[in-house]
């Protein structure tokens, strides 16, 4: 399918959204507290205070699931990779995570503010949780698969146990690690919104939060655009990022994609 009509498409179900949504509320009865107009909405991003308030709380956020994010890689990336090697490190890890992992992201917020209180920490951990359990087992699961016979080569040329991981494990594992990241980021960008909705002084989600009490749906939507705005972008990036690092995955998709013609005549020996 080419780029314009894919983008056509893609653009079709919002528009109509919005079309359906200025009709309801300019020949609806809904009240303007429970859904404003689209030039409501539109007027946050254009008053200049409201506007620079919405940019201030985002930047917040950023940085909080940039921080956390991090960590989560590391962690993520570096007992994923003792799991899949190991296995007495995958007995010993794998069954508590599985578990831990069960519980909801939400669940562990109560806690954390017990334990951290309301500030910067407890977001960045809470961020980290999140992100945390798809690097993992995306890293986990991608060094385990490493082939035996890339092993052997390794085995043969006298690599030593760093030498093999660097060069034989995480090359190999590298598309699912991606993947792990890709999730990762997702996930934390909610986790870091609905924690600010819950508790907190600043972040995107404390300013829908305000603007609840306030009864400003206008706002309420207005961030919620931009939540998805961003968490889309973020995502657009990393996909772009990972296709310049993995090369190979984009030329195996093309070649996939390939159906014969069957007008091609068949070689002659």
């Amino acid at each position: 399918m080419k780029l314009w009509l894919r983008v056509l498409l893609g653009l079709s179900l919002p528009a109509a959204i919005i079309v359906l949504w200025w009709l309801a509320t300019s020949y609806g009865s809904i009240p303007r507290q429970i859904l404003p107009t689209p030039r409501m909405v539109l007027s946050v991003y254009i008053n200049g205070e409201e506007r620079g308030k919405l940019l201030g709380h985002l930047l917040v956020s950023l940085r909080r699931v940039g921080i956390g994010f991090f960590m989560a890689s590391v962690f993520g990336i570096l007992l994923g990779v003792a799991a899949g090697i190991s296995k007495i490190c995958n007995a010993i890890i794998l069954p508590t995570l599985t578990a831990v992992r069960q519980i909801p992201i939400i669940a562990w917020i109560p806690l954390l503010i017990l334990w951290c209180g309301i500030g910067e920490f407890a977001k960045i951990v809470l961020v980290c949780m999140a992100a945390f359990f798809g690097v993992f087992i995306n890293t986990q699961s991608g060094v385990s698969d490493t082939p035996v016979s890339y092993l052997e080569v390794a085995r043969l040329n006298n690599l030593s146990k760093g030498q093999t991981i660097i060069l034989v494990y995480l090359p190999y594992a590298l598309p699912q690690i991606l993947t792990g990241l890709q999730i990762g980021m997702g996930i934390s960008w909610m986790a870091v919104v609905a924690s600010e909705l819950i508790s907190a002084t600043s972040g995107i989600g404390y300013f829908m939060s305000d603007a609840r009490f306030y009864m400003r749906s206008d706002i309420m939507i207005a961030c919620m655009l931009v939540i998805g705005t961003v968490g889309i972008s973020m995502n657009s990036v990393l996909l772009k990022l990972f296709s310049f690092i993995t090369p190979w995955k984009a030329q195996e998709r093309k070649t996939a994609g390939k159906v014969p013609s069957g007008n091609e005549k068949p070689g002659t020996e």
